[in-house]
């Protein structure tokens, strides 16, 4: 049972009868308590009056999958079984990031008929948001009381990775194009494959030269070349307690997952195979023997539901699974945040042997730099003198990588992304991958 609004205005309107029976010689405290108990008698009486809202029968319709950041409108469908018109609110449980406006949508719901009621959503938080109940309210004939019951009825929406990136991606697209020979402008180096003949453009690097098909054809020919396709690219995405660290707007792994999602994007269309391995000490996700359009969905749904765990990652297995997945990767890009030497040793220990093998990058994500105020306070000056220790180590850690096979590229959440997919594109260029 409920009360309304409406309990307490009569319990107001009741104090002009109180006095005017005072003045009539009746005691003020009999009057009074005679008043709050019919009160009571009418609230009792009008809740036991009100329709039974366990007589609602719900149905929910939600999209299965949302962006994070796009609003939906999640709708219940509500059927009144029982036999009295009911009136009242409903409330669905969601949880608190998912963006559900606080307000009660008032319901009238005859016998027999149903009624759609949208609630609108706009999540804040990537993974699994879920509603397991909603709760009805029946208001009563006088309006002063009701009843309420809670329905179970589970709804869950998976709310995807945001892919901002995306926008870098016509771009590259273009770029990867002119090295595919669908331009004028042609690359050769080791590991390309011929692709045709053509005549030869006053510019054109003389070393391409068919002399042979020049003798056959009376004009000089030239060979042109594109680079190779089917080549493996892994994806490692550490989950471990680095990941959670606040970095701009988000944590670290957020901005891996938008790197990630790019590359993969722009790999896809060269040719390549694309597999994508989240780990810490476990897999959290795996997407692999996946190509097409088909890449990308299956990417951003196995991403949305992984959080950073706080536990230092097992760089050793998880580097066993990045030669599970594939036993000749051509291109490793492990995501991760090595600030420190001291930290980063069994990162460093584990890399030289998958170094061998393959091109590694390791990208990792930096908090941008905010230059010190004209007139800095302790505060101030402690600040700077941690972002310039933690670039320091940065340093040193790369400096590391580089000694250990691999390559390192730190930038900020927005700059790592078409960092990466541009180093992706320049060994396509040279023909290193």
């Amino acid at each position: 049972m409920y009360v309304t609004g409406r309990l307490p205005l009569l319990l107001a309107v009741g104090a002009l009868p109180v006095v005017l029976l005072s003045a009539a010689g009746v005691d003020a405290w009999i009057a009074a308590a005679g008043w709050v108990l019919l009160c009571l008698a009418a609230m009792l009486g009008d809740a036991a009056a009100a329709p039974d809202p366990r007589r609602i029968a719900v149905t929910r319709r939600i999209p299965g999958r949302v962006l994070l950041g796009q609003r939906v409108v999640a709708e219940l469908v509500l059927r009144n079984l029982g036999e009295r018109t009911l009136r009242g609110r409903i409330r669905d449980a969601w949880q608190p990031t998912a963006g559900a406006p606080p307000e009660r949508p008032a319901v009238v719901i005859p016998p027999g008929e149903a009624r759609t009621v949208g609630v609108p959503l706009l999540p804040r938080r990537r993974g699994e948001l879920r509603s397991r109940f909603i709760v009805v309210r029946a208001d009563g004939p006088l309006r002063l009381a009701g009843r309420q019951a809670r329905l179970d009825e589970p709804g869950a929406l998976r709310v995807l990775p945001p892919f901002t990136a995306r926008r870098h991606l016509p771009s590259r697209l273009a770029r990867l194009r002119e090295l595919d020979g669908n331009t004028s402008v042609q690359v050769r180096g080791q590991g390309t494959e011929f692709d045709s003949l053509r005549e030869y453009v006053r510019g054109d690097d003389v070393r391409s030269i068919d002399w042979r098909a020049t003798a056959r054809a009376s004009t000089t020919m030239l060979r042109t070349w594109r680079p190779e396709r089917d080549r493996h690219v892994v994806i490692v995405i550490d989950t471990g307690r680095t990941a959670a660290a606040r970095v701009g707007d988000g944590v670290r792994m957020d901005a891996a997952m938008e790197a990630a999602l790019l590359l993969a994007a722009l790999a896809s269309r060269a040719g390549d195979h694309v597999h994508l391995l989240m780990f810490d000490r476990t897999i959290r996700a795996r997407v692999t023997r996946v190509d097409g359009p088909g890449l990308l969905p299956a990417l951003v749904d196995a991403m949305a539901p992984v959080e950073p765990q706080l536990i230092d990652t097992d760089w050793d297995a998880a580097f066993a699974q990045v030669r599970a997945l594939t036993s000749r990767p051509s291109l490793v890009v492990l995501l991760t945040a090595q600030d420190a030497a001291e930290a980063a040793r069994g990162f460093l220990g584990s890399l030289p042997a998958l170094a061998r093998g393959a091109h590694v990058l390791v990208g990792a994500v930096t908090d941008e730099q905010e230059p010190l105020p004209e007139r800095p306070d302790a505060a101030d000056v402690y600040r700077a003198a941690a972002v310039e220790q933690s670039s320091h180590d940065a340093a040193v850690v790369a400096a590391a990588i580089g000694r250990a096979g691999g390559e390192a590229i730190a930038a900020t959440p927005e700059d790592l992304p078409p960092r990466i997919a541009d180093r992706y594109l320049a060994l396509k260029a040279a023909g290193r991958l």
